[in-house]
């Protein structure tokens, strides 16, 4: 063999195996609550809705290696710190996603900025992530404080439920919620009668809902989530409060505390999600790949933002042919997102991941046709009015 033929087939050589050399290696940290209040709405399902993500993708046959690991942080925020500090100095993490509890999403917001890394939060609620506290390093793609009270709240007062009683999580969650649902309740010409802040999470629901009866309300707000709403709802039937004449707003309800529920005591209920199972062709065929792997449990909306954020951050790697979370971020900003879930999309510049949100009430018991069928759709809305306008957010790096 001549040294020239030597030569061409040593680059012939290099030339084929390069993909191997150029293979970009991420790291996908889950942080939520695996233990507690918000383990059903996020939890293990998250995890799981990540790696559908990586695999709906195909990231190993593009040249990307990922690696998926989860932590469980206790709804406490000195805990997510810790998790998150670790996960981005030592453990070599890129992105963090999921994040239920408000208070704990800050947290890991203000570390992932020191970090220059990137966080997809799904699980926590304050519209403050892309307001007052945005960060060019998070997104906030599911649901927010804003998006709900605009649903629920707009929808009950127009309803002529105009006198509310708050029921509130003392935590930044809670906090929010309850404001922008009494703006939304004020500028309808409402009033808010009182409210009452519990301990997070609660147990005992009973004097709140005692206050909020002899209130002269006609609507108690719950400001609260997961196994707090759950309880509160429970303790709220128990004392009969419904049928005096009282209505419930269940200001963030996921699909799991229906199912914890049940329609019997659920039913009516009024509340405001981006994602159900049952929407389309799509969404069913997807939910029913996640529930074979969840012991036949359908996703909330926190783990199918798990999945869509997931899933938009690989093609932002891939289209900037590596990691550099600064490229990553700006190229989810500007490539328009688009997936089975949550159709077309678009991620603005405060952080605020922009989709269509839906109205939805709890069947009647006999209107279910089968498990998880729960919702009846009442109204979409759109995704130019379902998000507060960015130039109300107050966010800093517009300045």
């Amino acid at each position: 063999m001549t040294f020239t033929r030597r030569l061409l087939l040593s680059a012939a050589l290099i030339f084929a195996t390069g993909p191997a050399f150029a293979e970009t290696a991420v790291k996908i940290g889950v942080l939520n609550d695996r233990s507690g209040i918000y383990t059903d709405l996020s939890g293990e399902g998250s995890v799981i809705a990540a790696r559908m993500a990586v695999e709906d993708f195909g990231a190993a046959a593009k040249g990307i290696k990922v690696e998926i690991i989860s932590a469980d942080h206790q709804n406490k925020p000195d805990i997510a710190s810790s998790i998150a500090r670790k996960w981005y100095d030592q453990d070599g993490v890129d992105l963090i996603v999921d994040v239920p509890t408000s208070s704990a999403a800050f947290a890991v917001s203000d570390i992932t900025r020191e970090k220059k890394k990137v966080f997809i939060n799904s699980g926590a609620g304050s519209a403050d992530l892309t307001g007052a506290k945005c960060s060019p390093n998070t997104i906030h793609w599911t649901y927010d404080t804003w998006a709900l009270a605009k649903g629920t709240g707009g929808a009950m007062v127009a309803a002529g439920n105009k006198k509310w009683f708050f029921i509130t999580a003392d935590y930044a969650f809670g906090h929010s919620l309850e404001k922008d649902t009494a703006a939304v309740v004020k500028a309808a010409g409402g009033e808010v009668v009182g409210s009452v802040r519990h301990p997070f999470p609660g147990t005992d629901f009973s004097s709140y809902l005692l206050q909020a009866q002899s209130s002269g309300a006609q609507v108690i707000g719950l400001a609260n989530a997961g196994g707090d709403t759950v309880n509160t709802i429970k303790q709220a039937a128990e004392f009969g409060i419904t049928q005096a004449g009282q209505s419930l707003a269940g200001l963030l309800i996921f699909i799991t505390d229906i199912h914890a529920l049940g329609l019997k005591t659920a039913q009516g209920l009024v509340l405001t999600e981006s994602f159900y199972w049952d929407l389309n062709d799509e969404t069913r065929a997807w939910s029913a790949r996640f529930a074979a792997q969840h012991g036949g449990k359908e996703p909330t909306m926190v783990h199918a933002g798990v999945y869509s954020g997931v899933l938009h951050y690989l093609k932002s790697v891939e289209a900037t042919g590596g990691k550099d979370s600064a490229a990553v971020i700006a190229s989810m900003k500007s490539m328009p997102t688009s997936d089975p879930l949550f159709g077309k999309g678009s991620v603005r510049e405060d952080g605020r991941k922009i989709h269509d949100m839906y109205l939805f009430k709890v069947k009647a018991p006999a209107a279910s046709k089968g498990p998880w069928d729960y919702y009846e759709k009442l109204a979409t809305i759109p995704a130019a009015e379902a998000f507060r306008p960015i130039a109300d957010g107050g966010c800093p790096l517009l300045k």
